[in-house]
């Protein structure tokens, strides 16, 4: 399917868990896409074996430690987690996962998108949700043009 339309389904969840999302947030990825979907309306979630609250708000230190689960995922996190994420998301039927890239190296590993896909879930392997529908801004729109020529957003999804 094209990246627009699976970006679509992924952004019709309403409970979205975010891994990564940091204390100290900066300009770190995962807190922009978590504070985003905050703003815009959705139950974000943040996931981060290190913290119990991030801005006031409860975190959890894993998908499965979330009270009544979540819809979706992003993985915010360094490559070398993404492959444990994957498998718990699998394990908890989560059938929608975003694994974060901008213009750096992001969260993207091949393994944990084979993994996924073999196990039915949607895989987005880079990109932002902040560049598509109610959760985009125009530098979101069109940084995922320019990431799209860099070949750092896909696509399609399959």
């Amino acid at each position: 399917m094209k990246i627009n339309e699976a970006a679509a389904e992924f952004l019709a969840c309403r409970r979205i868990a975010v891994t990564g999302v940091s204390r100290t947030p900066g300009s770190h990825g995962a807190n922009v896409v978590y504070d985003r979907l905050l703003e815009r309306g959705f139950e974000a979630i943040a996931i981060n074996p290190n913290a119990d609250e991030i801005a006031g708000r409860p975190a959890y230190p894993d998908l499965r430690s979330v009270p009544d689960g979540v819809e979706a995922v992003v993985i915010g996190t360094a490559p070398q987690r993404a492959l444990d994420t994957m498998r718990e998301a699998v394990e908890l039927g989560i059938g929608r996962v975003w694994m974060h890239r901008s213009i750096d190296g992001g969260s993207v590993d091949d393994e944990a998108v084979a993994y996924g896909r073999e196990h039915g879930v949607v895989v987005i392997d880079g990109g932002c949700p902040l560049m598509f529908g109610p959760a985009a801004d125009g530098a979101h729109k069109a940084m995922c043009a320019v990431l799209k020529l860099m070949g750092r957003a896909p696509r399609t999804v399959s």
